[in-house]
């Protein structure tokens, strides 16, 4: 049976002493399991609508009728300069040129000196920006920063920043010029981004040595003190973490589980009684921690 856990609110009146239970979960765990979704960098102000669209997009707005950043990733764009246009502008603004997000330095600090692991569904590089170490670090559906071949015609992947800004600086009508359309040396197919959109994603080298960091890591923790940290998880995919911390969190029963969102979601039974649920923005949670160190 699944039924929805016993919240907390910011602005609660048991708002601070759960957060000082979170603490010491924190502080006594064996280890600590984090998982990250979207949500953390909305906290950090890396919305993909208003005021920062229409900074950045206006004219593809104005033009193709896109309204956000995650809905003009799917587009269909006629030509492939008008669609490295659009990437290249989406990539340089949420990859390159763009700051360390609070939460995610504060998470950092929080984390300091203890036993854990991150999980993440993002893929705008601001952990390994604000300093993670990349061993305790599994980023599963790809990262911005990374090209990959649309066939693929082998498992690679290639840092894309040198022609992200070279398309970008010379870009004009939303099109980039056709030299600076990248293709595969080895087949000729166009390349594309390293995002889980479909079957093509490339795991390569480096993403399955995360993986089997990550399954190393929770195995070896799994009859020990764990504490799920979810931070931002939607719906959208909810199989690549919430539910596997909720399993986790079954199995072992010295584990506790703690999401952090704008909504509530439903827990099963069994775990409800070491489920903390704190609804409320990541970033002021994130600051209530460090200020009980």
């Amino acid at each position: 049976e699944w039924v929805k856990s016993a919240a907390v609110h910011i602005g609660d009146a048991i708002f601070f002493p759960k957060i000082e239970k979170i603490k010491s979960l924190m502080e006594e765990a064996d280890a600590i399991v984090v998982g990250i979704g979207a949500g953390m960098s909305t906290s950090a102000g890396f919305t993909y609508s208003g005021e920062r669209f229409e900074r950045y997009f206006s004219d593809f707005g104005k033009k193709y009728g896109i309204t956000d950043m995650y809905s003009g990733g799917f587009y269909p764009f006629e030509t492939l300069e008008e669609q490295w246009a659009w990437w290249s502008r989406h990539i340089l603004y949420n990859r390159y040129d763009v700051k360390v997000g609070k939460p995610y330095a504060d998470l950092l600090r929080l984390l300091a000196g203890k036993n854990y692991f991150v999980i993440t569904t993002n893929v705008d590089h601001q952990l390994q920006m604000a300093g993670i170490d990349k061993n305790r670090l599994f980023y599963t559906q790809g990262d911005f920063g990374l090209w990959q071949y649309s066939v693929p015609c082998h498992q690679q992947n290639h840092d894309n920043e040198e022609a992200v800004r070279q398309m970008v600086a010379q870009q004009s009508e939303m099109k980039i010029p056709t030299e600076l359309v990248p293709y595969c040396p080895r087949c000729g197919e166009p390349m594309m981004m390293n995002l889980r959109i479909d079957g093509r994603f490339v795991e390569d080298e480096g993403w399955h040595a995360a993986k089997a960091r990550y399954v190393d890591f929770v195995n070896n923790h799994m009859d020990k003190k764990v504490l799920f940290l979810e931070l931002g998880i939607g719906r959208n995919t909810p199989v690549v973490i919430q539910y596997p911390f909720m399993q986790m969190t079954y199995r072992n029963q010295k584990a506790h589980y703690v999401p952090v969102n704008m909504e509530e979601h439903k827990v099963p039974d069994e775990i409800a009684d070491r489920t903390i649920f704190v609804i409320g923005d990541i970033g002021e949670v994130l600051a209530d921690l460090l200020e009980r160190e």
